[in-house]
């Protein structure tokens, strides 16, 4: 059986953000803006995702 995944893409720099909105994108694996990263959808990553919503898209 396979996992769920979700598919998160960085829209938006974390230039100006705080140091804990630049961890959490860097632990979500983003880098560079309109980098894609495919994730298992845990609870844990859906709170990262939460955490940053308005940096990053998710499918």
């Amino acid at each position: 059986m396979a996992a769920k995944t979700i598919t998160v893409k960085l829209k938006k720099s974390t230039c100006k953000a705080p140091q804990h909105v630049k961890s959490t994108v860097l632990g979500l694996g983003l880098r560079k803006i309109g980098q894609e990263r495919t994730l298992e959808n845990t609870p844990c990553v859906r709170g990262m995702i939460k955490k940053v919503i308005h940096l990053v898209d998710f499918k």
